[in-house]
């Protein structure tokens, strides 16, 4: 099984990493076999299983289910559990116990959390300090489809990408072991990858 400190070597050697995104035993079962690094349990089984619109009706018990039954078919892989809509948003004890729950009952390696607001970084901190590895992700992010109206492409602009890019670094420094940036402008990702010291996943 591959470990956090794997992950900061490979980026430090500047080898790529591969995550592959999966919702149950036999998906779980291939990503192994094909020897993937990182396993993702994502709150996008609302869409691609569940037939929902969006991930936004996901919950906790969802992904602990989805979890356990990758695991069971990726016994030797790190697996990342996404924590879903409301999951972390209210405060900070509802976060750990969330993510708690993700790593006991759903056997996860790590959780990640969407966006980069200050209550995001209070919430990366809270959960590092528990021990708790905590993957980051910027961009799209598909439990703020509300605010955004679409799934389309983010930080376009100037500001957008400056700010992005402090998020990134504020991510980082709140303890995160990685981030995931999702559907955003391609030299974007490059100055983000460059600038941190953590690896960065592209969607």
């Amino acid at each position: 099984m591959r470990t956090i400190n794997d992950f900061k070597e490979m980026k430090k050697k500047k080898e790529l990493i591969t995550m592959l995104t999966a919702y149950d035993y036999f998906s779980g079962q291939i990503a192994q076999l094909c020897e993937i690094d990182i396993i993702l349990v994502g709150d996008s089984l609302g869409m691609v299983i569940q037939g929902k619109k969006s991930t936004l009706e996901v919950s906790i018990d969802d992904i602990v289910y989805h979890a356990k039954a990758v695991r069971n078919g990726a016994t030797e892989a790190f697996i990342i559990a996404d924590m879903p809509y409301m999951s972390y948003h209210l405060d900070i004890n509802t976060t750990k116990v969330n993510a708690a729950r993700l790593m006991i009952e759903g056997k996860a390696n790590a959780v990640k959390l969407e966006g980069g607001t200050d209550s995001r970084i209070d919430a990366i901190k809270a959960l590092v300090d528990c021990e708790i590895p905590v993957c980051g992700h910027l961009g799209l992010t598909p439990q703020s489809i509300n605010i955004f109206g679409d799934y389309k492409l983010q930080a376009k602009s100037k500001e957008e990408q400056d700010k992005l890019l402090s998020q990134a670094k504020n991510i980082e420094n709140a303890g995160a072991f990685m981030l995931v940036l999702e559907c955003i402008p391609e030299e974007l990702g490059q100055i983000v990858k460059d600038a941190l010291s953590i690896p960065v996943i592209g969607i």
